[in-house]
């Protein structure tokens, strides 16, 4: 035979002892392979084969677990040592297999890579991990990494991807989503960080179960570094007073907490499950200006979902909705609009004339002439407070009218009462209740210093909200009037209990980042007139909104889509 032709180092050419070392080596090396594969085609036949890493074997009795306790000799890499040797993978088509031994050496299983056949994945849950979060590249740079994408109980494996490129992939039984929250509402892959995650039905349904009796409005705010529900700048239907980013606010801590009920976990908030559940729907967010705030900030939430911007509009094509009167965004991919209806009393403004004149009066008895828009919402949100607070409601003089009666005095938590009592009988007359979902949100509370919204007080420069409970303000007696009106109603009402969350939360309002100012003298200016009741967006409000869509879970509202 022509060695020549044979494309072997010189080395070996020169001793005869090297060639029979080398020929042996070959040998072995090619009977172990015919070994492996028959052993592989053996447990494909059986069922799923689970590689655990080569120094660790794990059998259980619902499938076949093949693994196989050796490593390489280190003289088979020349210039290499043991880790690199143990480090090196055998590789069956595209898929690597590599040593599960960490960089010490010590040889604890740190997981292997799972070839998932069409079997129940609860039992993948139990009995693998894949790489357990542990990247699969070693220190020695040996091998190539692998992804895959989870569908339908099964792993399908891409093509190895470079070293920088490397991805985590693990099958978690608690399902995380992108800020490390545990996401219970739906079985899924999730590749944006790198992770694959599933959780079968009857997770999820334990998951909910944990919720569903769970008070979600009494926790606290914990730090969360991830992203928001939509970045800063990202949305163009939030009105100026809201636009924060916009207006120059140099901070942006105030976006970077979430809040994690005491008892429970909850699923964050899923813009594209929300709008499944809306296909074809209605809702409407009734009240004044802090749920307009809340309606904008669901319109952003929503709208960033979805893939072309175009097909989000509000109706009637404006771009403003401080005024009074009804707007409604359009998306069309789902037929639905979420609306908002300006009705800060949510009873009737009128007027009296008397002997002394003409009087601006609110009718206790009668609803505000808007019900018209929103009657027939298959969702709806009310508020009503803050207006509650200013000089001409809070004196209560000459103002509050009950058919032709106009009190000349009437305290402003009794009328409180008696508007809502309006309030709730026109829900219980005119709303189906085997169609719409009520909720009431509550009383967002203010952090002025020194002053009141017109009298100089201030929030300014406040970066952090509020850790210590004691310095939290008393429960808002008009939300103790108002839990005793929705006890005595036929209609089963949602009280999104937000008082307590937004208390701690004096870091968040636009102060006096309202508007844009073009010089420093109007900064300066502009610390005398600052809004401490109102929420920079992002912000608070998407936190309501997620508080919103977990209690539409739990009332089992629209179906489950994944």
């Amino acid at each position: 035979m022509d060695t020549k032709k044979v494309g072997l180092p010189d080395q070996l050419l020169l001793s005869p002892t090297r060639k029979l070392l080398s020929g042996f080596a070959l040998w072995i090396a090619s009977a172990f392979f015919i070994v492996l594969s028959v052993l592989l085609l053996s447990s494909s036949l059986k069922g799923r084969a689970v590689f655990q890493g080569f120094n660790h074997v794990s059998v259980n009795s619902s499938s076949l677990v093949s693994s196989w306790p050796f490593s390489f000799p280190a003289s088979y890499f020349p210039g290499k040592d043991n880790a690199t040797a143990n480090a090196f993978g055998v590789v069956l088509g595209k898929v690597h297999l590599r040593n599960s031994s960490d960089e010490s050496g010590s040889g604890d299983p740190k997981g292997g890579f799972v070839v998932v056949g069409k079997e129940d994945p609860a039992s993948v849950r139990q009995n693998t991990q894949v790489a357990q979060g542990e990247n699969l590249t070693d220190s020695t740079g040996v091998g190539s990494n692998i992804h895959g994408l989870l569908t339908n109980g099964s792993l399908l494996v891409g093509e190895p991807i470079a070293e920088s490129e490397s991805r985590e992939i693990s099958v978690k039984a608690n399902m995380t989503d992108h800020a490390g929250r545990r996401n219970t509402t739906s079985k899924e892959a999730d590749w944006s960080n790198g992770r694959a995650v599933e959780q079968g039905e009857d997770e999820k349904q334990s998951t909910e179960a944990s919720y569903q009796n769970c008070d979600i409005f009494d926790g606290r705010w914990e730090r969360d570094d991830s992203k928001p529900f939509y970045p800063a700048g990202s949305c163009p239907h939030i009105d100026k007073d809201f636009d924060c980013h916009f207006n120059g606010r140099p901070d942006s801590g105030y976006v970077k907490w979430r809040w994690q009920p005491n008892g429970c976990d909850i699923p964050r908030l899923n813009a594209t499950d929300f709008l499944e559940r809306l296909r074809g729907k209605k809702l409407v967010f009734v009240g004044d200006s802090l749920n307009r705030n809340m309606w904008e900030s669901l319109v952003c939430i929503l709208r960033h979902s979805i893939r072309n911007k175009k097909r989000v509009y509000e109706i009637s094509g404006r771009t403003e909705f401080k005024k009074k009167g009804f707007y409604a965004f359009f998306f069309e991919d789902y037929n639905c609009t979420v609306d908002f209806v300006g009705s800060p009393f949510l009873v009737r403004e009128s007027s009296f004339s008397g002997a002394n004149g003409t009087f601006e009066t609110l009718r206790l008895d009668l609803m505000d002439k808007t019900t018209s828009m929103y009657h027939d919402a298959d969702i709806l949100v009310f508020n009503t407070g803050h207006w509650w607070t200013h000089e001409k409601t809070s004196k209560g003089e000459d103002y509050y009218q009950e058919g032709s009666h106009l009190h000349p005095r009437l305290k402003v938590l009794e009328a409180y009462k008696r508007a809502l009592k309006t309030w709730a009988r026109w829900v219980d007359r005119s709303t189906d209740r085997s169609r719409t979902h009520v909720f009431f949100r509550g009383y967002s509370v203010t952090h002025f210093r020194g002053g009141q919204w017109n009298s100089g007080g201030q929030c300014h420069k406040e970066t952090e909200p509020i850790f210590n409970s004691t310095h939290l303000a008393k429960y808002p007696t008009k939300m103790k009037v108002l839990q005793n009106v929705l006890n005595e109603m036929k209609t089963p009402v949602t009280y999104l209990n937000i008082s307590r969350l937004t208390d701690h939360r004096k870091d968040a309002h636009p102060s006096i980042y309202r508007m844009k100012y073009k010089t420093a003298e109007e900064l300066i200016a502009a610390e005398r007139a600052q809004d401490c009741s109102h929420w920079c967006l992002p912000g608070v409000p998407d936190t309501w909104n997620e508080l919103l869509y977990v209690s539409l879970l739990k009332s089992g509202f629209g179906s489950w889509k994944t």
